[in-house]
């Protein structure tokens, strides 16, 4: 089996910062589109494939163009939503990371199916500020879910401090902020 996350494409809450930062819901800007679109061609999906996204419109929009026309199973997790990287034990949720409403996913993403075997705490807050012993814990929870899937490929639509987060879990080595992917950057791990 395959992971292969991939971050967001490029969405308004980075085009200015630190002041876009404090936009709440950012959409992917047209570049962002097109950089999902790209993805088809970089990343073909098939059927058989599996889509575990984000609760942020920015994920669920590049999920959305990459996966345009491909019946796929797709799957929005709190356990992929956005995580400060490096972790500290002051932070906060910043309102571009804020995670959607269950309800306006489904509204908004129909074809999308909904986790619904995780708390509600995870759906509220996510796992931006968890300490980093909680995060490690439902860290392997999910990636023992992905081993279980039957598909020979998991694909993970998230964020640069999610992705950076389970690399460093998954890998051991220490990461820092450099080795953040860039827009629809991907990284994958056969296991």
């Amino acid at each position: 089996m395959e992971l292969i996350f991939i971050r967001h494409g490029e969405a308004e809450h980075t085009l200015n910062i630190p002041n876009s930062l404090q936009i709440s819901d950012p959409l992917l800007t047209d570049e962002g589109i097109n950089q999902a679109k790209m993805l088809r061609t970089q990343l073909p999906l098939s059927t058989k494939d599996i889509l575990v996204i984000s609760p942020l419109r920015r994920a669920l929009q590049t999920a959305h163009y990459w996966s345009e026309g491909i019946n796929c199973k797709k799957l929005v997790n709190p356990l992929v939503s956005p995580r400060k990287f490096p972790q500290v034990s002051e932070g906060r949720t910043l309102p571009c990371d804020e995670l959607l409403d269950r309800k306006k996913i489904s509204d908004e993403f129909p074809s999308i199916k909904i986790e619904e075997e995780l708390p509600e705490e995870l759906w509220v807050n996510g796992i931006n500020i968890l300490p980093q012993q909680d995060f490690d814990y439902l860290a392997k929870q999910f990636l023992d879910w992905c081993r279980q899937q039957e598909t020979q490929k998991v694909y993970i639509i998230s964020h640069d401090g999610t992705i950076t987060s389970y690399r460093q879990f998954i890998s051991g080595d220490k990461l820092t902020r450099d080795d953040f992917p860039k827009e629809t950057g991907w990284f994958n791990i056969k296991f």
